[in-house]
């Protein structure tokens, strides 16, 4: 069993509530069966990393769906797990709290993504060719990246930082084409960006309102309508027209959703299929990462993170 999971176990879930607001778009995330279909007591946990386990039928599953309709409820704490020595070494997944089995029904590419969602940031000193390296033990295998070819001030570093924003905050530089994610002691993680083009940029303050390991992508209808290309990739999915999660997929290993308040910006922080965009402004606005890069920064930033676009 993976030392996080094990440390989730012990930990216990943090309970979350379902809002009651309608989504921003128009139409509620949650219908009469609950989220994604779930239904049961309508309800999310949130271990103390981030991830997040719908109850269904006195089970939890790891959830990586859309959380903008979920706000946080008084501090109200789960049933604690079993001691470690109860729990199935071998299960893919925690058992839920009270000591039965691993929860059932979730999909090989679920789990999947729930182990993905769990997985820890890498706190060695920093080794391009490892960091850069294959990574086969994720939901679909991600490429080694070319560092050598890559231009240095866009490749990840360890950097002091002694600015005016406090540590677990996300600063975004369009003109350096940085990303820095704040830490503590004077010290933060850099990351080379891609940006918006012009007419496309923005700037301000946003939080990180839901996390996805390989989610699907639904491009808004203008950008279908402006390239032939992508409405011939698109395909219909569970929530209109778009591109399932996986090597196909623009928002590539991970995605950041970025809202200002109750609004979806509809801009991300997330992975790329074109990694040498980096240190570019090409993008329709969102901010691309390096899959690898993305990944590291995912592992590091929880649900309501402060993202501060410059100008």
């Amino acid at each position: 069993m993976s030392a996080s999971i094990r440390r989730l176990l012990l930990a216990g879930f943090t309970v979350l509530a379902f809002a009651s607001t309608v989504h921003a778009q128009g139409r509620s995330p949650v219908g009469d069966a609950g989220i994604d279909g779930f239904g049961d007591d309508g309800q999310l946990y949130q271990d103390q990393s981030g991830a997040l386990y719908v109850r269904r039928g006195g089970r939890y599953l790891p959830y990586t769906g859309r959380t903008d309709f979920v706000r946080p409820a008084p501090a109200v704490q789960a049933p604690v797990a079993p001691p470690a020595a109860s729990v199935d070494p071998d299960a893919t997944v925690p058992a839920r709290p009270g000591g039965a089995p691993p929860a059932e029904g979730l999909s090989p590419l679920e789990a999947a993504k729930a182990k993905a969602i769990l997985r820890a940031p890498d706190n060695e000193p920093i080794d391009y060719a490892k960091i850069y390296g294959p990574i086969t033990d994720d939901v679909f295998p991600v490429q080694a990246f070319n560092y050598k070819k890559m231009n240095p001030a866009f490749l990840r570093q360890e950097i002091a930082y002694h600015g005016p924003y406090e540590p677990g905050t996300i600063i975004v530089d369009p003109r350096a084409h940085q990303l820095t994610l704040v830490e503590g002691n004077g010290r933060a993680r850099r990351y080379g960006v891609g940006v918006g083009k012009q007419g496309f940029s923005w700037s301000g303050t946003a939080t990180v309102n839901s996390k996805q390991a390989w989610p699907d992508w639904y491009p808004p209808k203008e950008m279908i309508a402006r390239s032939p290309k992508l409405a011939s990739e698109v395909d219909k999915l569970q929530s209109g027209l778009g591109v399932s999660g996986g090597l196909r997929n623009p928002l590539g290993a991970r995605a950041m959703y970025l809202w200002q308040g109750n609004k979806d910006t509809l801009f991300r922080i997330h992975g790329t299929l074109e990694p040498f965009s980096i240190g570019k402004s090409v993008s329709s606005g969102c901010i691309r990462m390096i899959n690898q890069d993305a990944i590291d920064l995912f592992s590091r930033v929880n649900v309501g993170t402060k993202v501060v676009v410059l100008n």
